[in-house]
């Protein structure tokens, strides 16, 4: 798998962050993902990836976490403004954004500046 394979099945990961920070994946989120999908060039991964986590119910702080850490080894990459619009579609599908998907958004820019920033220091 090259790391822009591993990067997109991030991003699936990420969106099921995101659509999970409120407990539920609802079906407006799933929606708009399918809508986002649709002729995007990365959709197999990033859909595979999303199911995969939808699928395992797995730990949402640990998986974003995981997705931090596969963004710090791609490095930066004007690719993350993409990331960022897609989570902000995914949030605002249902009810608009909630606290807990806002939080998300939000850390998703400063972690990966701060750990760009720690290798700028070395």
């Amino acid at each position: 798998m090259t790391k822009k394979e591993r990067l997109y099945e991030a991003l699936g990961e990420l969106i099921y962050v995101v659509a999970m920070a409120d407990g539920i994946v609802q079906k407006e989120e799933m929606e708009v993902l399918i809508s986002i999908l649709k002729g995007h060039s990365w959709a197999e991964n990033i859909q595979w990836s999303f199911d995969y986590e939808h699928d395992k119910s797995r730990d949402i702080e640990a998986l974003y976490q995981k997705v931090i850490d596969t963004c710090h080894k791609y490095g930066p990459s004007p690719i993350y403004v993409d990331f960022i619009e897609t989570m902000h579609q995914i949030a605002e599908a249902s009810n608009g954004i909630e606290k807990n998907e806002a939080k998300i958004i939000d850390s998703f820019s400063s972690d990966l500046l701060s750990r760009f920033k720690r290798d700028l220091e070395f």
